[in-house]
């Protein structure tokens, strides 16, 4: 089945436009595990497409074929991610209503600006992801430890100018003191654009799709 672009109402912004993927025969009479992507700030506003530009929207586009739901939600111009923690859960919430999600199976991933917001939302409902890969990203370290056990892949280029490698190092350190399940691997020579080898030369797709929630 082809990846569709939907509008979601949002009671704090007019609309977050998103794109949803759904497996070849797709049927609400089975569960399927849900895989959130967000982008980075080069794709924000208000054409939904741009959202394939990078990172798994970009493989699902070109043909990826998975056996969860995708959803890729569109970050208003001008907004970040960290800033719409409520919207992006409220538009979680809704797709777990109008599709059938297996909710023991949400996980979320994103790069750069989305890296940032993946660490934001695992850190706001630790109890709710089954698992969180955030690439080039950063946030508050003295809050990691709120992750708990939620099992977390954090990736970063070593040569990162953009978003400087020390913010994922932090955020790894906190929450490996506070005794989180964290790995993080780190691309020789790479530089901002550590998507790529992630999504492209790891299994991480296929790792966050299998995780569930306590397990």
């Amino acid at each position: 089945m082809e990846s569709k672009i939907y509008n979601f109402s949002n009671k704090r912004i007019d609309s977050m436009g998103y794109m949803l993927y759904l497996p070849e025969n797709y049927s609400a009479e089975k569960k399927y595990p849900l895989l959130v992507a967000l982008h980075g700030a080069g794709e924000r506003g208000d054409d939904v497409s741009l959202v394939c530009v990078h990172g798994v929207a970009k493989y699902i586009a070109a043909g990826l074929k998975l056996e969860a739901i995708v959803i890729a939600p569109q970050c208003p111009k001008n907004l970040v991610w960290n800033l719409l923690t409520f919207e992006l859960k409220e538009l979680i919430d809704h797709i777990c209503t109008e599709y059938s999600v297996d909710e023991r199976r949400v996980s979320i991933t994103g790069l750069s600006m989305g890296g940032f917001g993946t660490w934001e939302m695992a850190i706001s409902y630790p109890d709710f992801f089954a698992a969180a890969a955030p690439v080039c990203g950063g946030g508050m370290n003295w809050r990691a430890k709120l992750i708990g056990k939620m099992p977390v892949w954090a990736f970063h280029g070593e040569r990162d100018t953009t978003v400087p490698i020390e913010n994922s190092r932090m955020m790894v350190d906190a929450l490996r003191a506070g005794g989180g399940d964290v790995k993080f691997t780190i691309f020789s020579g790479v530089a901002h654009n550590s998507w790529e080898p992630a999504y492209e030369d790891t299994n991480v797709i296929e790792w966050l799709i299998k995780h569930v929630r306590g397990e």
